[in-house]
């Protein structure tokens, strides 16, 4: 049997406020352990197995005498808290320099090209929350037929505009557009369409997001790729590497979409590394400071996690970790600067290893790597594969 590595990212699911996250406003932020505390407590009985409680005190999640696994966490070496940096960092790339954000809104330059290359106007163009703002400017949006562009903390140029109004396709193209006008000092991590349905200050944004990044540098997935082993990606992972890297690509729309593609491929024993995001934590529930929400999808996630578990090959080696925090028990909507919890599982690796703090998210990348046999080279991280080996 070969080796294969699977690496769940829960997209802002992190552990705790930074040493720098006060640069970021994020004092006080623990995605997870503040949300336990909200609802009374958190029952995740296959994450507690593999460890979680013994990396923090979480209300609900109690210490194991002897995880079945690794476990620590994480620490972000990048400057940023999104999800573009978190998923770069861990394949090895660095962001010395934040991507661009823009507190006022687009300048007019930005604003002026963008609208003379897709031939109409636009509304909007200012720091909002995406639930917000399509019900503020919806009605003027659908008499017009002009796109919605506003932005967050984070670095995005988001486009919002009605499926019945402007067809899905074609505000994809419009973000195609807006990705090739948005580089240099302008080069924003991500352009997101934000297709949404709905009338008069009762608009619901749909499913059919999608999310339009810059091309990293080489990383680790092309690594991989050199090596002839296939690299499977599920969930919004294509989107995030602009394509790049990727054998095979799978979509997902939400965690149980996820997770079910995640347990149909481990069952075909396919792939060397299948890396899945579950996006419903940050983007469903997260933005939207839903804390029994947030709470509900942990719990189901730890649900699934009992049967992924149980179909591991003996010779997979699982990887669960997250981008950033999104705590939604704060008063803010965006992501949160946290470290990220660590958690390693395979049959056939050492019990309770204390991880400790990983100095970048990067190292999980180093380790899949070592694990599968290839060398990382000067690629940012360092490997703890050897503290898993069994003998």
């Amino acid at each position: 049997m070969h080796r294969r590595a699977i690496l769940i990212v829960l997209d802002g699911v992190g552990i705790g406020e930074m040493r720098d996250s006060y640069q970021y406003g994020d004092q006080g932020s623990n995605s997870l352990k503040n949300t336990a505390k909200a609802v009374g407590g958190l029952k995740l009985p296959n994450l507690k197995k593999l460890g979680l409680g013994n990396i923090e005190e979480i209300l609900g999640v109690d210490p194991v005498d002897k995880p079945l696994g690794a476990y620590g966490k994480m620490e972000e070496k990048s400057c940023g808290k999104d999800s573009t940096v978190g998923h770069w960092e861990m394949m090895g790339l660095i962001m010395e320099k934040p991507f661009p954000t823009y507190p006022q809104g687009f300048p007019a330059e930005i604003i002026d090209e963008f609208e003379r290359a897709i031939g109409r106007k636009t509304i909007g163009n200012k720091v909002a929350s995406g639930t917000e703002i399509i019900n503020e400017l919806g009605d003027e949006h659908i008499k017009t037929g002009y796109p919605i562009v506003y932005t967050s903390a984070d670095s995005v140029f988001q486009i919002a505009a009605h499926e019945e109004v402007v067809p899905v396709e074609q505000l994809y193209q419009w973000c195609l557009t807006a990705r090739k006008l948005l580089l240099g000092d302008n080069g924003v991590g991500r352009v997101i369409a934000r297709p949404f349905l709905g009338e008069k200050g009762c608009c619901t944004r749909t499913s059919n997001r999608h999310d339009f990044s810059l091309e990293p540098e080489r990383n680790i997935l092309d690594i991989l790729q050199e090596n002839q082993l296939t690299v499977i990606g599920v969930g919004k992972i294509k989107d995030l590497f602009a394509g790049r890297g990727l054998s095979e690509s799978y979509p997902t729309k939400s965690n149980q979409e996820g997770t079910t593609k995640i347990i149909e491929l481990i069952k075909k024993g396919v792939g060397d590394l299948i890396f899945a995001n579950l996006l419903d934590f940050d983007q469903t529930y997260g933005h939207r400071n839903d804390v029994s929400g947030y709470a509900s999808a942990l719990e189901e996630f730890d649900g699934v996690l009992g049967t992924l578990l149980d179909l591991l090959y003996p010779e997979d080696l699982l990887f669960i970790t997250a981008d950033h925090g999104n705590d939604p028990t704060t008063p803010s909507t965006d992501h949160s600067r946290e470290y990220v919890p660590l958690l390693v599982y395979g049959k056939n690796i050492k019990d309770d290893v204390d991880l400790e703090i990983r100095s970048s998210f990067a190292d999980v990348g180093h380790t899949i790597a070592k694990y599968l046999g290839v060398r990382a080279g000067d690629m940012a991280g360092e490997s703890f594969c050897e503290l898993l080996r069994s003998n």
